[in-house]
């Protein structure tokens, strides 16, 4: 038996359909304006750097932030949110403060439209290029993620099968994002932020009865449930056992998961350096609120103190969605409900765009373009749809296979491809934005040496932390990363001094 009411059910229906319409009216708009592959990436309108802002916060917090990540905290309490909360969030605005601006002001000098086309023009390397878009394919695990935590919302919604409801979602996204790109997605983002920060209010205050006795009741009240909950370690969790988890890995990972293509690119959409500012200011204070939602899946546990309804467990994936139907009035639960929806669909957009066009223009054109068929836009165009649809079939595939065997959480499947990306991607950005004369040997060799050990520690259940049923990919980004900017700084002052005595060889 389904959670939602029939009134529910209905509401739902008609606000999903108007929602789809609204979608359609803006990729029409964004489609129109879409000549070639270059306008699919970046667009060719002049947005706002305040819309560009909230798309940015939009698609930094997914459906991660307000569907999947607020289980762990209903699992595992009070350490689960210090480190999502709190910990990462604070990594994460300084080092979008400090590597924007540099990525921003290169990426516009030299036309770049993807994350990879970056790394090969400031490295004049093809091979880098390419490298770095054979290892976008990483991204896919997130946006497996996202799917998944879409399908979590409108199944319990709609009281419909996971599977149905998977393909439908699938279907829809993937279809949409074939024809506006950048100049549909900007505004959709933008609006989908809006009701985003709406939603997270509402959320925030749906616990308020819990406070009654004020913070030390509200706290009592978890203990009462589990003594682990309002410790700030869980040594009974996968992800939050010490403070080397919850504070040093998430300071590792919130510096480095800024640079992920639908992320850092962002810049890239702006006309002009000095919007750069506004730009971040507007999206960092909206992040603020929305790294805020996971303290949400503490009411949830309050809510569902054994995790159950109807005297079922409910798996971590689909607490929150539980709740929302469950907890609010019809009224309030479509807004929700909306909400989540644009969660999951700001960052699904953002990367579907950024990886098709990378597969697109990083290693279908690369590898082929010679023919003088593959360097018309319209041609180019056709390849970036084809790419789309093979990346929603492989999506569906991926998804679906999560939704019937997950391990503990579409979540740690995720991280542990994303995070093994942009373990890669740290140390190129971070030297490309602030040395010079870098060799390409050293970002290279810090790349392979990151994707190496990540799947190495991971796989290889190296270290203590990692001989669990269930181990956290944290860890092995975090060594990944330490052992890749040791590579890097090593080989950079190798080089370098090699470059010094060249060039003073040359002056002599």
């Amino acid at each position: 038996m389904g959670l939602a009411s029939d009134n529910h059910v209905l509401s739902t229906w008609i606000l999903v359909i108007a929602y789809m319409a609204m979608i359609l009216t803006l990729v029409i708009r964004g489609a129109l304006k879409t000549k070639s592959i270059s306008d699919y990436a970046v667009g060719n309108l002049g947005f706002s750097p305040y819309a560009v802002g909230l798309a940015l916060a939009a698609s930094m917090t997914s459906a991660a932030t307000f569907i999947i990540n607020p289980g762990f905290i209903a699992l595992y309490g009070i350490s689960g949110f210090i480190s999502f909360g709190m910990v990462m969030p604070i990594a994460i605005f300084g080092s979008l403060i400090i590597l924007t601006k540099g990525f921003k002001k290169y990426g516009s000098s030299v036309k770049a439209l993807t994350m990879a086309q970056w790394m090969g023009k400031m490295y004049e390397s093809r091979s880098y290029r390419i490298f770095f878009a054979i290892l976008s394919l990483l991204l896919i695990t997130f946006i497996v993620l996202i799917c998944v935590g879409l399908t979590q919302v409108l199944s319990k919604s709609l009281n419909l099968d996971p599977a149905y409801v998977l393909l439908a979602v699938v279907a829809f996204v993937f279809g949409y994002m074939m024809f506006g790109g950048a100049n549909s997605m900007v505004y959709t983002n933008a609006i989908q932020a809006g009701i985003m920060l709406l939603v997270a209010f509402i959320l925030l205050g749906s616990g308020v009865e819990y406070f009654e006795n004020g913070v030390s009741g509200f706290l009592a009240k978890l203990n009462d449930i589990d003594s682990n909950l309002t410790q700030t370690t869980n040594p009974e969790s996968f992800l939050f056992r010490d403070y080397f988890e919850i504070i040093f890995c998430q300071v590792v990972i919130g510096i480095a998961i800024v640079c992920q293509p639908h992320i850092i690119t962002k810049s890239l959409l702006l006309k002009e350096n000095k919007d750069v500012n506004k730009y971040l200011t507007i999206g960092i204070i909206a992040l603020v609120v929305f790294f805020f939602v996971v303290f949400t899946g503490l009411y949830v546990r309050l809510y569902f103190p054994d995790l159950s309804a109807n005297g079922q467990r409910m798996p971590m994936d689909g607490l929150i969605s539980a709740y929302v139907v469950s907890k609010f009035p019809v009224y309030l639960g479509i807004i929700v409900v909306l909400g989540l929806i644009s969660a999951g669909l700001s960052t699904l957009e953002g990367l579907i765009q950024s990886l098709s066009a990378t597969i697109t223009t990083d290693l279908i054109l690369p590898v082929f373009g010679q023919s003088s068929a593959l360097k018309s836009d319209n041609n180019q165009i056709r390849i970036n749809r084809l790419v789309i649809l093979l990346l929603a079939i492989a999506s569906y595939w991926l998804s679906y296979n999560q939704l019937v065997n997950p391990d503990l959480s579409v979540a740690i499947f995720a991280q542990n491809g994303v995070y093994a990306y942009f373990s890669a991607a740290f140390v190129p950005v971070l030297f490309g934005t602030f040395f010079s004369n870098v060799s390409l040997k050293t970002v290279f060799a810090s790349s392979a040496v990151a994707i190496l050990v990540h799947f190495a520690v991971y796989y290889g259940q190296i270290t203590s932390y990692m001989k669990e049923p269930v181990n956290n990919p944290a860890i092995a980004a975090t060594f990944a990363i330490i052992f890749s900017l040791i590579t890097g700084v090593v080989l950079h002052l190798i080089f370098s001094k090699s470059f010094n005595r060249q060039t003073l060889a040359q002056n002599a």
